[in-house]
């Protein structure tokens, strides 16, 4: 059974700017800690093989926000265990890949792997800073993967363009800006705005020195729309799932009692121009 003393112990909270390097330590060694305890409390939502965008349980086979992927080269950023690279690899999908920041993380992809059948080719490597070549893949994806934990978005979303074919599709999936307002509450308690959704300085948690352990990034609507254009793509959609009856779980700040009033999730859906 999960409990909460699985995860990393919570550190001083700051709210402060971080810069890139930082943040990707900081996220680095808390996944490395966190993903025994976030596969155990969230594997069975996830599916070891299944493409789930969001909170609110989104999920691809319904959905078809990739659109049309048979033959086609895709990538996933922030793979996590690789629940949604290896579903499209068990759809017939000719080739994916999957990157993630955590060690651990893709430990556990392995371990999956093992269990199915269905074998992800992943890589150890960072958001800001992708091991990919110009125009590599047909399809880039990330389902709540690395962007929340970026600090300057238009660097990375420039990094997921550089490595899109021409014609090729980007979707994505990251807290909903406006989720940065309210408290980390699921109840009614936590529906009063706290926080300016105009303050972009980075949640923190610190340990006793002042080094950053958890670092996530807030970026506005129209940052996240900002930096989708300045990578030279196109924007064709955003999707801004409700929270279905049939969904009672409470996923941290998500929840039914909020979710049902409050978008929790952004999908952001692009092209590249041929």
């Amino acid at each position: 059974m999960y409990d909460e003393v699985d995860y990393p112990a919570p550190g001083q909270v700051e709210r402060r700017a971080v810069e890139g390097a930082e943040s990707a330590r900081a996220g680095r060694l808390w996944w490395d800690g966190a993903a025994d305890a976030y596969q155990a409390e969230h594997g069975d939502f996830l599916r070891d093989a299944g493409f789930v965008w969001s909170p609110e349980g989104v999920d691809e086979a319904e959905a078809g926000l990739l659109g049309d992927v048979s033959g086609k080269r895709v990538l996933e950023i922030g793979c996590g265990a690789g629940q949604c690279g290896r579903w499209l690899r068990s759809q017939g999908v000719r080739e994916v890949v999957g990157f993630d920041l955590a060690r651990r993380q893709l430990q556990h992809s392995r371990r999956i792997d093992e269990q199915t059948g269905h074998r992800l080719p992943v890589v150890q490597a960072d958001a800001q800073r992708m091991p990919f070549a110009d125009d590599s893949f047909d399809v880039v994806f990330s389902a709540f993967g690395a962007f929340p934990f970026v600090p300057a978005a238009e660097s990375a979303l420039a990094e997921a363009g550089r490595v899109l074919r021409p014609g090729g599709r980007f979707v994505f999936s990251v807290t909903h800006p406006i989720r940065w307002c309210f408290p980390d509450d699921p109840t009614e308690q936590g529906m009063t705005v706290d926080q300016s959704y105009f303050d972009r300085r980075a949640y923190v948690e610190e340990d006793d020195a002042g080094r950053a352990i958890y670092v996530e990034h807030h970026h506005t609507v129209g940052d996240w729309l900002r930096g989708i254009v300045a990578a030279g793509l196109v924007p064709q959609d955003m999707v801004e799932p409700e929270w279905p009856q049939d969904n009672d779980q409470v996923w941290g700040g998500w929840g039914p009692v909020r979710g049902r009033m409050v978008p929790g999730t952004a999908i952001f859906q692009a092209v590249k121009p041929v």
